[in-house]
């Protein structure tokens, strides 16, 4: 059994999808440390003149995880996130489609940055046709971090392999999980050109720039 694991994000980018669509269980890592500005509270959609960040403004203290920090809803920011994606994306083919999703998201006073993010993950990855079952590192009980963490995960799913992504060749200890005898793989995901409504391709920005080009036959990218 192969499994992978990634850490819970806002509005993942494809590569994220590809790893939950080559395993046979994905564990969502929402119990490790947050990052202020990385991925875990933002991402990227497209604009007529590149791109722009869509961020969650998050009250959180140093050490913090994931599955504990709290949104701050002082400021408008889900007025801004739904007004950038009508700006941007009206006339994208599927916009239509997803609207209502969209608004009802964004209507939603959201508490903790972990709900809105499994809400985002979890209708992605459905759009995307993607079925592989999802558990959460919170609910297996591990203590252990960076390589060890991974190791001990396989083990408690009963995995013999694990799919990591490429930047893991980085900083995983090879050693430990030959001495655990489980299997270590790369993810090799070629991030796909594919019509965005702007003139020019602009990659790596979240998913959700591909499900309002494309809708449910985005899944062909993955």
């Amino acid at each position: 059994m192969v499994v992978a694991a990634h850490q819970a994000q806002f509005l993942p980018y494809l590569g994220f999808f590809n790893k939950m669509k080559n395993c046979d269980m994905f564990v969502l890592l929402d119990d490790v440390q947050f990052v202020k500005n990385e991925w875990h509270n933002r991402n990227r959609i497209r604009t007529k003149y590149g791109w722009q960040w869509l961020t969650v403004p998050v009250i959180h203290n140093f050490g913090q995880l994931i599955k504990d920090v709290k949104i701050n809803n002082k400021t408008k920011w889900r007025h801004k996130h739904l007004q950038a994606f009508i700006t941007n994306y009206s006339k994208a083919k599927h916009f239509e489609d997803y609207i209502g999703f969209l608004k009802e998201t964004y209507e939603k006073e959201w508490t903790k940055l972990i709900d809105i993010n499994l809400h985002f993950i979890f209708f992605i990855a459905n759009e995307l046709e993607i079925k592989t079952p999802i558990v959460f590192s919170s609910e297996l009980g591990i203590k252990p971090t960076r390589t060890q963490r991974l190791i001990d995960i396989c083990k408690k799913l009963g995995a013999d392999t694990y799919l990591s992504g490429g930047g893991g060749y980085y900083y995983l200890v090879f050693s430990l999980f030959r001495q655990a005898r489980i299997r270590l793989k790369f993810q090799n995901y070629v991030y796909p050109r594919y019509t965005q409504q702007y003139e020019g391709f602009v990659p790596y920005l979240s998913a959700i720039d591909l499900i309002l080009n494309y809708g449910k036959e985005g899944c062909k990218f993955i």
